[in-house]
C-alpha cells in the first residue's frame, strides 16, 4: 500500500505541474491540449491508485511516468508538436523526478498487486520443541 501512496503522490505532482503550466500559457501552444490531458489523466490515475486495489492502476502509473518523461525527452531533443524544450528550470526537474518516482513506485505496487501476499515474506521456519 505504501508504494501506491508514493505513486499516487508522484503522479499528482506531475499532473499539477502540467496543469499549472497549462494555466501559465502553455494552453496557447501546440502542446496545450496534451498538457491538459496529462493533468486530467494524472489526477484520475492517482484516485484509482488510492481507491481500486487492482493491478491496473499501478500499471497506469508506470505508463504515465514513462510516456510523460518520454514526451519531454523527445521535446528536448528533436522537438514535439513544434515545441523545443530544454532540461532547465525547477518545473522541469520536479516533473522529471516525480515521473521517475511514479515509474519506480508504480512498478513496486504492480509487483505487490500481482504476487500473492504470502509470497512477499520468507516463510516462517518452525523451531523444534525440546
Amino acid at each position: 500500500m505504501y508504494a501506491r501512496l508514493v505513486a499516487a503522490a508522484a503522479v499528482t505532482v506531475s499532473a499539477l505541474l502540467h496543469l499549472k503550466m497549462w494555466f501559465d500559457g502553455v494552453r496557447h501552444e501546440n502542446v496545450g491540449p496534451p498538457f491538459l490531458l496529462n493533468a486530467i489523466g494524472g489526477i484520475a490515475i492517482a484516485v484509482l491508485l488510492l481507491t481500486w486495489q487492482h493491478w491496473v492502476p499501478p500499471l497506469l502509473a508506470v505508463g504515465f511516468g514513462i510516456s510523460t518523461i518520454g514526451a519531454f525527452t523527445i521535446a528536448a531533443t528533436v522537438g514535439l508538436f513544434g515545441d523545443h524544450e530544454q532540461w532547465a528550470g525547477g518545473y522541469v526537474w520536479t516533473a522529471a523526478a516525480s515521473e521517475a518516482i511514479a515509474i519506480v513506485a508504480g512498478g513496486l505496487a504492480l509487483v505487490a498487486s500481482i504476487v500473492p501476499s504470502d509470497q512477499h515474506h520468507s516463510p516462517r521456519v518452525e523451531q523444534p520443541v525440546r
